[in-house]
């Protein structure tokens, strides 16, 4: 949820927001107006729970012949502060419900517009020339590394197997991931990847996406997309201590996304798939520290990608490209020479208080006073860059090289086609 300091002192940023968004500016004024109403419910029910306490004292000391009238007047304040109290649930549920539907205050300098309206910040390496390059789903089949068909019939369209060194192409990139995550410091997680309502809710992940998410109606549980969303709900409800600086974590899970709406795009292979596996960085901090811990994200991923050794560029997402949580984006985009343009590998996201505010997660300042913290997230690796890596290093009689930080992992330093 955003911050109501800064809805009450500076709402034309919020419209801003908004605005750079493409979603609505009046949410603003009606979050405005419901908080209006429910701090004058509140005060309302406060002075008459006040008044018919005074008047529930009064009865005993009042002479007899006034005690039927008090007695009265304290059942009829008792009436009404019912009625006051019932109101001001009403006010507070109204409040609720306009507060949860304007996403997160973008940070300046966020391009504004849609999926398209990006800015391209770096662009690192030179692809590749290919003649009639072989897609990464060719090159897995023929290496013996994907068997798509297997996965659907056992699971479904968009499920597979990764199989002999395919399997360990996967571990080893992700190990190399949690490696570089704890040489920087931070705490490698295998988290749940089943959550309750109210951590999927309290990430974002309920609200215009809520389709995208598999639910367990038996059990009331959510499986994950990510691990960012069992990591933000890790210190739910808790006073974290952030005085020897930021908290990280590093949570590698199996992620499962139901990919509603996307049928016809990017059905071939593992790009879009209903279950992956990642290694997710997420980061509690003060405020003041969100940009810099968010610049410092995506220097970790910029040095996985070098690990992987492929052309990739950084891009900072537009405002209506977002999601409800993140106040700014930055996407690392690989190379992917069958489709001749750059692809999504990493994404970081600066959720700034919007999330640790739903979910109650505070910090001390200097003073000893509670305030809300920040939380960050990128992604550090997944099985999306084995479409990468297999397509970029495709050599002309169909095998693969292996970049030299896999190879330990793999056990080889070409893939070679299958006999």
């Amino acid at each position: 949820m955003i911050d109501l300091k800064l809805l009450r002192e500076d709402p034309d940023a919020v419209r801003r927001s908004q605005l750079s968004r493409g979603e609505d500016p009046a949410l603003v004024d009606k979050l405005l107006e419901a908080d209006a109403a429910r701090r004058a419910a509140i005060s309302a029910a406060d002075s008459l729970r006040a008044e018919q306490k005074a008047a529930s004292k009064s009865v005993g000391a009042a002479a007899v012949e006034e005690r039927p009238a008090r007695l009265r007047r304290a059942k009829e304040l008792a009436e009404q502060v019912k009625a006051a109290e019932s109101d001001q649930a009403a006010a507070e549920a109204a409040f609720t419900a306009a507060h949860l539907a304007i996403p997160n205050v973008i940070v300046e300098g966020v391009p504004a517009g849609g999926e398209d309206d990006f800015a391209v910040l770096d662009v690192v390496g030179e692809p590749a020339v290919f003649v009639d390059p072989k897609d990464h789903l060719e090159l897995g089949e023929s290496l013996g590394l994907i068997d798509m068909q297997r996965g659907a019939k056992v699971s479904g369209s968009r499920f597979y197997f990764l199989t002999g060194r395919g399997a360990l192409l996967q571990l080893g990139l992700l190990q190399l991931a949690l490696r570089l995550a704890v040489e920087n410091g931070f705490v490698p997680m295998i988290p749940p990847a089943l959550v309750r309502p109210e951590v999927m809710a309290g990430t974002g992940f309920l609200g215009a996406h809520a389709d995208e998410v598999y639910r367990v109606e038996a059990d009331d549980l959510y499986l994950v997309g990510t691990s960012e969303v069992p990591l933000a709900g890790y210190h739910a409800d808790e006073i974290v201590d952030l005085s020897g600086g930021p908290l990280r974590y590093a949570g590698w899970s199996s992620c499962f996304r139901r990919e509603a709406g996307s049928y016809g795009k990017d059905t071939r292979g593992i790009i879009r798939v209903h279950q992956f596996d990642k290694v997710e960085g997420f980061v509690y901090c003060v405020p003041d520290e969100a940009q810099s811990e968010h610049q410092r994200l995506l220097g970790w991923q910029r040095q996985m990608l070098a690990q992987i050794e492929v052309p990739y560029r950084v891009i900072d997402v537009a405002a209506g490209d977002l999601g409800s949580s993140a106040a700014r984006k930055f996407d690392c985009e690989a190379w992917v020479p069958t489709q001749g343009t750059y692809r999504e590998l990493t994404s970081t996201s600066n959720c700034t208080t919007f999330q640790a505010r739903r979910l109650s997660t505070r910090y001390r300042d200097s003073q000893g006073k509670p305030q809300t913290a920040a939380t960050l997230n990128g992604t550090l690796g997944t099985t999306r860059w084995l479409v990468a890596i297999l397509e970029n290093h495709q050599q002309p009689d169909g095998s693969v090289r292996v970049p030299k930080a896999l190879v330990p992992f793999v056990g080889a330093e070409i893939l070679e086609p299958r006999a």
